[in-house]
């Protein structure tokens, strides 16, 4: 599966584009199965790299979201509170928080979608 090229990747499988968009990626949605909730933190957290930011449960299990990057919370995506399936249909375009980030330069250490790919089919 490709991978966008503009955006950044974790080890933990959220992605990150420069301008601070994060959402999970196609291969952690495939592993979660049907995502039935999203807690996601409220515009004006502040969130620390590597650090928990929310949760995402599915049918098989409820998993950690990790922030790719530090900063703080200008907008969550509200349509996931209703309709989290949204995820499942189209993981790289379901965003579900953005950041300022704290230092942009964070987002240059991460995963390209290539190394991520990589990644990916190292773990399975």
């Amino acid at each position: 599966m490709p991978y966008p090229n503009d955006r950044k990747y974790t080890k933990e499988h959220e992605w990150i584009t420069p301008d601070g968009t994060i959402g999970i990626t196609q291969y952690a949605q495939e592993s979660l199965g049907d995502i039935v909730f999203v807690d996601l933190p409220k515009v004006g957290t502040e969130i620390t790299a590597g650090k928990t930011l929310g949760t995402v449960e599915s049918v098989k299990a409820v998993s950690d979201l990790y922030a790719p990057a530090s900063g703080t919370v200008t907008a969550v995506n509200e349509e996931l509170t209703t309709a989290p399936e949204k995820i499942n249909s189209d993981a790289h375009g379901s965003w579900m928080i953005k950041i300022k980030l704290k230092n942009p330069g964070d987002v240059n250490g991460l995963m390209t979608s290539a190394d991520y790919e990589k990644y990916v089919a190292e773990e399975s």
